[in-house]
């Protein structure tokens, strides 16, 4: 089932068709559904190759043998490297084809010098027979081979597509739940279409989490290692950090002096780590992110975040097989957990939530208030002119009393301290939605935020 991804299916095909040939570049994380998305575009006059790590004259074979329904005999001669084999593929073609080579960084890292080739080749104009699409999983190469102004093929590309996780919105389609439902759902799996099918081959979520994560054999046990193995040299740091934050730990000082290692060794790989979408900086709403010392890092990556809180931490007794117990906990802490993806779905929501348009995405904040009280706000959010603040919090329980909940909102909120003369929009996201509500309570449930997300 193949869902979403139309603007990037209308780009591709977009600049493929046009008058000359095309460079496009195609990245994003692993199991994110860009070689699926790549299969959506594949026609008679595609080439498609999946790279692998054997020795670069097996993949220079390999490659020349794809082509022979298109150039009958062209995998005949022996070709002595890359140059060779696609300009004597141009020199051949009649007619205009694509090839798209899926997991490029793997042809790199045993032919480094092949960036630098496509960009000669590119340059001379040697592939105007055929259009190159190079894709690859490890966001960090292709990043460097193609955005970094001193990379070979800076500039070249006539398209550049990262492909992002999906929505709660489409998880809730391609699972065919309810908003609620749905909720939960993102919190283990989150935007990346290949958990999602893993999830769907189970009768329900608890028994997807069992078989396939929790458990040693699980198809998806070691998935943050794979993970890192494509992106990070130091990986040993990045599986420590996340496993941390996952812990608690959400101070870059206190996850440096568990570490054992001063702060500003940790630099590299923190930019890096958010760079990639797996962690995120948390700053209270009206902060500076350059100036600000109230920092806080969190597991961005619902997956992650899931498998560092729950998986991580009990790998002592999963190792021995005892899943059954672990699931016990899971089921009774999972509450708690998946409030902490509402929270987020919900300030996610906010610019989409509201007829004007010029609402920003919520932030949380939490400081001191004006009495001098530690105080928490879940979702803060401002309009583009600073006249106008959404103002509300999230709730993720059966039980919650609207009315009681609006009443210690309006108390926060008075004794919010950057509150000045703005308007004040005051808002509650609920699990459900009280039929008994006061007319002037604006009240959002998983059926408004989920289906925000378009």
């Amino acid at each position: 089932m193949f869902v979403n991804r139309e603007s990037e299916l209308e780009r591709l095909s977009r600049i493929l068709k046009q008058e000359t040939a095309q460079l496009v570049v195609v990245y994003g994380r692993r199991r994110g559904g860009k070689s699926t998305l790549l299969r959506q575009i594949i026609d008679d006059n595609t080439v498609y190759f999946s790279a692998d790590m054997s020795e670069t004259p097996l993949q220079i074979r390999s490659l020349a043998e794809r082509f022979e329904k298109t150039v009958p005999g062209f995998s005949s001669p022996v070709y002595p490297g890359w140059d060779s084999l696609l300009r004597s593929l141009n020199r051949s073609l009649k007619d205009r084809i694509t090839l798209c080579i899926d997991e490029f960084p793997y042809l790199v890292k045993n032919s480094p010098e092949l960036p630098s080739l496509i960009q000669n080749i590119h340059d001379d104009g040697a592939h105007s027979n055929f259009n190159i699409i190079l894709c690859g999983s490890s966001q960090k190469m292709m990043h460097d081979m193609v955005l970094n102004k001193k990379a070979p093929l800076y500039g070249r590309a006539g398209e550049i597509m990262k492909v992002n996780p999906m929505s709660v919105n489409h998880l809730m389609k391609y699972l065919d739940i309810t908003p609620e439902e749905a909720v939960r759902e993102y919190s283990v799996w989150g935007g990346i279409p290949r958990y999602w099918e893993v999830r769907r081959s189970s009768s329900s979520l608890e028994e997807a989490i069992e078989h396939n994560v929790i458990n040693p054999y699980g198809l998806l046990a070691d998935e943050p290692e794979r993970l890192f193995s494509d992106e990070i040299r130091t990986s040993v740091q990045a599986y420590t950090m996340l496993s941390l934050i996952g812990s608690g730990c959400n101070r870059l000082s206190e996850i440096a002096g568990r570490m054992g290692k001063p702060a500003t060794h940790l630099s590299g790989v923190t930019s890096f780590l958010v760079e990639l979408k797996f962690i995120r900086r948390e700053i209270p709403f009206g902060e500076s992110l350059r100036s600000t010392k109230k920092t806080l890092y969190k597991i961005d990556d619902p997956f992650l975040a899931f498998w560092f809180t729950f998986v991580a931490p009990d790998k002592s007794r999963l190792d021995l097989g005892l899943t059954s117990q672990a699931m016990r906990d899971i089921k009774r802490k999972m509450p708690l957990y998946v409030s902490s993806t509402w929270e987020e779905l919900c300030r996610q929501s906010v610019p989409f939530l509201f007829s004007d348009d010029s609402i920003g995405p919520g932030m949380r904040w939490w400081g001191r208030g004006k009495d001098g009280s530690p105080l928490e706000i879940d979702v803060v959010a401002e309009s583009s002119d600073k006249k106008r603040l959404v103002i509300g919090e999230a709730k993720w329980s059966e039980k919650t009393n609207p009315v009681t909940e609006y009443e210690i909102l309006q108390k926060k909120i008075c004794n919010l301290p950057f509150v000045r003369d703005q308007k004040i929009i005051p808002v509650l996201f609920l699990k459900k939605k009280s039929p008994d509500l006061p007319d002037n309570m604006e009240v959002f449930t998983p059926v408004d935020v989920v289906n925000a997300f378009r």
